[in-house]
Order: structure tokens, then sequence, then C-alpha cells
């Protein structure tokens, strides 16, 4: 009897291992299987913190994307889950939710963040577990060079600090201004400093002068001393490439103190806080982007009611790039020759050709989107227009735009209107 029971339960165990036993919830081991199951795809961003509105527009573009992706068919059959970290806009907690994602959660792929410092923090824990990240909009070029796995789909600070020279050249000489610029620049920010490196050198090329440089750190509250110190330097232009958490403050101030020039920055002053923050002062000021919600092509166009009727407003360029994040990712994974990393980072750097809200994703030798359009748009009215627009595919040309500003939404935190809610935002 004892010799039979013995072999009753030795049986059992072998029957129990045999059949396998379920992965637990959230463990992730499903996402790499050759059958069935969720395919678990981490993101991490700023949902919380000075950035917030980065997080939470890019989020809402991701979770878009994915439902899109999924009510179709999902890939091969099977759903893309999402699982997001909130990195509270730091750099260390950056990396905390991505080692998380991977061995925790054991995810596929990666999708974060739009920080270029967070990015870059990251970006190192996704390459040596060989997980591919696709940031949807770090523009510091040293991101991608992180490693073979680290992909970008916006354009890249080299790109946007030149074109920002060069509108700067071109807007100076068609008022009759000084080709002059003083310079304010987060210390503590590699997308500021990286901008900012690009637009000296190019600027100078087209014969202008930096009159003047003056330096903060992100969280600053006065910058008084410094725009006292610029405000001498009578500059046509204030270069400020910082996030919009500072800019309308840099403006306010600006203004107490006379400074009459425009303000000129990069897509990290993208968010529906921008004109909450910073009111009239920042009336004739410019900035680069990466769409602007009124370009009235179809995909554009559907993408904005799309996201209107699901959000209730208008999405950033944030929320655009969050969404061509996880198409171009989803694209990839239906082309790879299996659901592994090294398989999914070689589909990913063949794209080629993937129509996207932000423009046509053609992924480069260096792993970064090649030839994307970009836009300048200026603030008139406490909305913001399209001012100029530079696309490669039209010979790279700083195009003006003329035209009356688009008319003024009633939907809540929208790019037009000043007023903003603080559930969603972007850049």
């Amino acid at each position: 009897m004892r010799k039979n029971l013995i072999i009753f339960i030795t049986l059992a165990v072998l029957s129990f291992g045999l059949l396998g036993c379920p992965p637990k919830e959230g463990t992730g081991n499903t996402s790499t299987s050759t059958a069935g199951g969720d395919i678990l795809v981490g993101e991490y961003g700023s949902m919380t913190g000075p950035q917030a509105t980065f997080g939470q527009s890019t989020h809402n573009g991701i979770m878009m994307a994915a439902d899109e992706v999924n009510a179709a068919g999902g890939i091969n059959g099977r759903k893309i889950k999402v699982l997001s970290e909130d990195d509270q806009s730091k750099q260390e907690e950056a990396a905390n939710a991505v080692t998380k994602l991977i061995s925790q959660n054991n995810v596929l792929a990666i999708i974060g963040e739009v920080a270029s410092s967070a990015s870059i923090a990251a970006a190192p824990i996704c390459q040596s577990n060989k997980v591919p990240m696709i940031t949807p909009s770090s523009t510091n070029d040293e991101v991608t060079r992180k490693g073979d796995y680290i992909f970008r789909i916006c354009f890249t600070d080299s790109y946007q600090g030149e074109y920002q020279a060069v509108f700067a050249d071109q807007w100076a000489a068609a008022n009759g201004k000084p080709k002059t610029v003083a310079m304010l620049t987060d210390v503590k920010s590699d997308y500021s400093q990286g901008l900012a490196k690009v637009f000296t050198a190019k600027f100078g090329t087209l014969g202008g002068k930096i009159v003047g440089t003056q330096s903060y750190a992100n969280g600053d509250s006065d910058f008084r001393s410094q725009l006292t110190a610029i405000k001498g330097t009578n500059p046509s232009l204030l270069y400020v490439p910082g996030y919009y958490t500072d800019i309308g403050q840099i403006a306010i101030q600006a203004r107490d103190l006379g400074i009459t020039a425009p303000l000129l920055g990069g897509d990290g002053w993208e968010s529906p806080k921008l004109i909450e923050i910073g009111g009239k002062a920042l009336e004739g000021c410019f900035y680069t982007n990466h769409y602007f919600y009124a370009d009235p092509s179809p995909v554009v166009s559907s993408f904005v009611q799309k996201y209107k009727e699901r959000y209730g407003q208008i999405p950033d360029a944030l929320a655009a790039l969050g969404y061509d994040a996880m198409k171009t990712l989803a694209d990839s994974m239906k082309r790879a020759a299996k659901l592994d990393g090294p398989s999914l980072r070689d589909a990913i750097g063949k794209t080629k050709g993937l129509v996207g809200v932000t423009g046509t994703i053609n992924i480069g030798p260096e792993r970064n989107a090649m030839g994307k359009k970009l836009v300048i748009e200026e603030i008139k009215n406490g909305q913001l227009t399209l001012k100029a627009t530079i696309d490669p595919a039209k010979g790279g040309n700083v195009e003006m735009n003329n035209a009356a500003p688009a008319p003024a939404t009633t939907t809540t935190g929208g790019p037009p209107a000043a007023a903003a809610t603080t559930t969603t935002g972007g850049n």
C-alpha cells in the first residue's frame, strides 16, 4: 500500500509538470512565448512631478494606438498589454521604472521617455537586457548612442537646433533686426545643453552673434538676475531651450524687466500648461514642434478627431508621438521573425515608409527617424498658430506661413486655448 501510494504521488507530480503551471499574473512569461497570452509592453514616463503633462499626454497616445491595434486583431491574434510606470520626472526613478518592467514584468519592449535625461538614464538598462526601447520624443542625440536596442521616432536636437538657428536668422532679416541672440539655458538638462550647442554653432555660420549667455536650473523660480544681465545685451531674440514648467515664469519676469525681444524655444515648450502659466507674456514667442494640430492632412485630422472624442481635448505633439511610437512598435512586431528582443530590434531597425501622425517614419542606420518634418509655432492671441514649416522632402527650406490663426476651440486643455486642465498634456 505504501509503495502504491508513492507511485501514485510521483505520477501525479510528473503529470502536473508536463501540463505546466500557469504563469503568475503580471510576470510577463507569456510575452515572448509562441502561443497565446498578451504581449507585454512597458511604458515609463512623467505621470507626476514637474513635467507631468509630458508623461500624461504620451500615455494617452500610446493607449489609443494600442487599443486600435488590438481592435484590429492585435499581433497575429494576440493583444498588446501596456504596463505603465511613473518616473515622477526624475532620472533615478526612470532607471528604477525600467528595471522593474524588465526584471519583474518581463516586458518584450519599452516605450519612453520624453525628457532626454530620463531616456539617457534608462537606455543602458534596456541595452544590457536586450530589450528594445523606443523613445517617442527624446531629441538629445546621445539617447540612441547608448546601444543598438535604442530607437527614436522624433527628430534630433542636431536637426532641431540647426533649423532654430536658420529661423532666427531669417526672422531677424525679415524684421530688420540685428542678428543677435541672448541665451538662457538649463544647466541640469541634457536636452537644453544639447540644443544650445547646436544652435550656437549654426547661428555663427550664418553670421549671427550670441551676445550673452546665462543659465538656470530646472525648478528655479527667480530668473531676474540672469534676465537683468541679458537685458543689457539688447538681443533681437532670447533663446530659451527649456521645458514648459520654467518658460512661463521666465517670459513673465522678462516682460516685467522690460525685455521686449521674442522668446524662441524647442519642443520642450509643448504643453497645454505653457500658455496657462505664461499668459500674455508669451505673445509673439516661437518654438519648434513635431506637428501642428490644425494640419489639414487626413492622417492628422483623423487622429485629432479620434483623440478629441476619447479624451475631450486637442492632442499636443507628445500625444501624437506616443501614438506613432506604439504604431511603430506594433508594426515591427508583425514583421519580426519571432517575438524576442533581438528579432524585434532587427524589425524596428528596418521600419521604412510607415505613415504616422508626425510624418513618415523611416528608421536610419543610427536608429533615428530620418527626414521628419519640423514646424515652428507662434503664440498669438493666446493660441498656437503655424509660423513656419521645414520639410526635408521639399528641400528643407524654412517655409513661412502668413495665414490667419485657426479659430479658438471650446475643448478643454487643447493647444490653441489659454486655459488647460491638469489631466493630460505634452512634451
